[in-house]
């Protein structure tokens, strides 16, 4: 039985998948198992795959289901999967050859903690690198399931590492969540287990024009449902809401703005300094917007 159980969902990602791959295949930590969920892809995605099978043999397995959805896709992964880690990696993302050995390393050291994340580069669809982002550090790690629920701490996708035992627990991903699904999995985790941090670059998140996280409405949606979702958990009240609210506003926000929608992005900075306007991100989120739309009255 392997330690580790990657769980990669594919979706008609041929293109990127047997890069994904091949940066497992360098990790330095190597007690790991595959299991690739090829949901129902209409692209090459089984020609490309077709390689590692012969090159991994036991290390990889390959589930294929009718298109389901990337929650569904990684549930059927962790159930075929008897691991004791396992680590989240998507079909287009690729993690740095340190990623299972830093991220066990961690747990190791705090058996209290659940799950471990680390800090992550982004690139564009050609592998060329964007901004990194490594964590904030005030919130990092320990018992910080309230700054999970509030969005003030980040977590990642490709550097998040479970504990099986503590999904046993607190169950699989929720299929009725198109997004925030891992922050929800991980905010049930933490409201029971510490949360450990790996202060590095750990592995790299891929931004494509058509993800879910630049559509700001999609993604608004799905963040109320989290919100509303874990409303009244522990630490979770109705400052820690306004908070959270706030948050989601500033980053739908953001993402209006470089859409070139300068209004509506004036108007969502405005409702996220009314909803918690102590936070000075709000402040200045705001005063750049308005700046912005003031200007294209000149």
């Amino acid at each position: 039985m392997a330690t580790v159980g990657v769980i990669v969902p594919a979706f008609n990602a041929a293109k990127t998948l047997p890069i994904a791959l091949e940066s497992v295949a360098s990790q330095t930590f190597d007690d790991w198992q595959i299991l690739l969920v090829d949901d129902g892809s209409t692209d090459n995605t089984a020609e490309v795959v077709a390689p590692f099978l012969d090159r991994f043999g036991p290390k990889i397995k390959i589930i294929k289901q009718q298109n389901r959805g990337l929650p569904a896709a990684r549930n059927t992964a962790i159930r075929a999967s008897s691991a004791e880690f396992l680590a989240l990696l998507d079909a287009d993302d690729v993690w740095l050859p340190c990623r299972l050995e830093e991220s066990l390393k961690v747990l190791r050291e705090r058996p209290q903690a659940g799950l471990a994340y680390g800090g992550i580069t982004s690139i564009d669809q050609d592998g060329r690198p964007g901004e990194s982002f490594v964590g904030n550090r005030r919130f990092a790690e320990g018992r910080i399931a309230p700054r999970i629920y509030m969005r003030q701490v980040e977590l990642p996708c490709p550097t998040l590492t479970f504990r099986r035992k503590c999904i046993d627990e607190v169950g699989l991903f929720d299929e009725t969540m198109r997004a925030t699904e891992d922050r929800d999995l991980c905010l049930r985790i933490a409201l029971r287990y510490e949360v450990a941090f790996v202060p590095r670059v750990i592995a790299c998140y891929r931004v494509s024009p058509s993800s879910m996280t630049t559509d700001p409405e999609r993604m608004l949606q799905a963040q109320m449902q989290f919100i509303e979702k874990h409303f009244g958990a522990p630490g979770c009240g109705l400052v820690a809401r306004r908070i959270a609210l706030s948050q989601c506003y500033k980053q739908r926000a953001d993402a209006l703005s470089l859409r070139r929608r300068p209004w509506p992005a004036l108007a969502s900075s405005l409702r996220a300094l009314a909803l918690y306007p102590f936070d000075i991100g709000n402040i200045r989120t705001a005063a750049s917007m308005l700046l912005r739309s003031s200007g294209l009255n000149r």
